[in-house]
């Protein structure tokens, strides 16, 4: 099969990475992709958003599968425009796809479902949200914009003038522009943080391994929230009797829920989880896989990732298909300086002696091949270096054994991935 792979990041590249394995896989083209990514795919200048000039590329290239993999292309309806000029295709339909793509429409369904889910309001007018924060009186307070605003439209306010500041900025100044017409004002949750994807058909769901995902820029958790600078999987806080707890209250009620109301999903469903005193809640959804998530989730797959995509796709997903090896990964993200705020492009990689293996990747985010054939840096996220070991302090140490080997201007990277998580299972222990 030849296979189109919408996208351009480290996670696209963990897609591809994986879907090569299978036997049906005959070539992989990757819009647009990025420098490394051209090693495992034919790579195409198209944007993602560019969605007439993919369908007409897809259908030009005979494209027998088609994967679109970022939240942009999926919320502006892409699968639809692909699937109906007869191409297969993974993912979500638009009509589904609104789950991620307005905060507002997934807390009116985990409400109206019984979802369990943070206490929050809904505002279109900034005076009355103003008016709420006031009366409510109670800090951290977390203010969403509605729509997508690339993973910053979240801000956690620790009193009024930061609350009325975010507030304004979002639905006044138009801090993230029609993502922010409405806003979401939830309670602020407090526990352990735990990532799931799930494969779903729309009537069968199947949870992958659970992951933990590291969003500040910095070593203990401070800094400047980011896309995220290395996860690790499985999630240690996320045993088996939650596990069971989570399949009943929310993930069979939000296939179920989505279905109710006519909008199908058929795809990758992402669950963000708070493990609370009072169980576990729905912090967000997402109509794909996360990333970094993919990058520590999918080399645990043993399945056939292309098998899957298919099955879901044609809506013959069964549990059958999908199994995970029972080891850990850990993947650890080298940033460009200043991420995520300014930061500098164009920096010469050094690879310096790695060599990849099954059990160790390096899966390019922001990266652009020279005409020198040499990589340089292209983006803030620039690299994802995953390991996986048979326990979760391997694979930690062998990832961060490798992250000492590269290096770029301006490189900096966590020094504490998988730390939080490993002191859980000594506790454990």
């Amino acid at each position: 099969m030849d296979i189109l792979v919408v996208g351009g990041g480290g996670r696209e590249h963990a897609i591809i990475k994986s879907i090569k394995k299978s036997p049906l896989c005959k070539k992989i083209y990757c819009l647009p992709g990025n420098g490394g990514i051209q090693k495992d795919a034919e790579c195409v200048d198209i944007n993602v958003k560019d969605i007439e000039s993919i369908k007409d590329f897809a259908v030009s290239k005979k494209i027998d599968f088609a994967v679109v993999a970022p939240d942009d292309p999926l919320v502006m309806g892409a699968v639809d425009v692909i699937e109906d000029a007869g191409i297969p295709c993974f993912g979500p339909r638009k009509n589904a796809a609104v789950i991620e793509g307005s905060k507002v429409f997934s807390k009116w369904l985990m409400q109206k479902y019984d979802i369990p889910t943070a206490k929050h309001a809904i505002f279109e007018n900034v005076e009355d949200a103003i008016s709420y924060i006031d009366r409510i009186n109670s800090y951290p307070i977390v203010i969403k914009a509605d729509g997508l605003a690339l993973g910053k439209g979240v801000i956690i306010a620790e009193n009024f003038d930061e609350a009325k500041k975010a507030t304004e900025d979002i639905m006044l100044r138009g801090a993230f522009g029609e993502s922010g017409k409405k806003v979401v004002i939830e309670e602020y949750l407090t526990g352990p943080e735990v990532s799931v994807l799930a494969f779903t058909d729309g009537k069968t769901i199947i949870p992958m391994v659970s992951s933990m995902d590291h969003k500040r820029a910095l070593d203990g958790d401070r800094g400047l929230n980011t896309g995220g600078m290395g996860t690790i999987a499985p999630n240690p806080y996320f045993t088996k009797e939650i596990a069971d707890e989570c399949m009943h209250k929310i993930f069979l009620r939000t296939m179920n829920a989505m279905n109710r109301e006519g909008r199908t999903f058929k795809g990758c469903l992402y669950f963000g989880l708070m493990l609370t005193e009072k169980g576990p809640k729905v912090i967000e959804y997402n109509c794909r896989f996360g990333d970094p998530e993919a990058q520590v989730v999918l080399p645990l797959l043993k399945s056939d990732l292309l098998k899957i995509m298919i099955a879901v796709s044609k809506g013959e997903l069964s549990e059958s298909l999908v199994r995970f090896s029972e080891g850990s990964a850990c993947c650890v993200i080298l940033a460009s300086g200043g991420y995520p705020a300014h930061y500098e492009k164009g920096r010469k990689i050094s690879f310096g002696d790695i060599k990849e293996s099954d059990d160790l990747v390096i899966y390019h985010s922001g990266t652009k091949a020279g005409a020198d054939d040499v990589l340089y840096t292209n983006g803030g996220r620039v690299l994802g270096v995953t390991a996986v070991g048979n326990s979760l302090f391997q694979a930690v140490r062998k990832a961060y054994d490798s992250v000492d080997k590269i290096s770029f201007d301006g490189c900096f990277y966590r020094h504490d991935i998988g730390k939080k998580a490993l002191e859980s299972i000594s506790v454990k222990e």
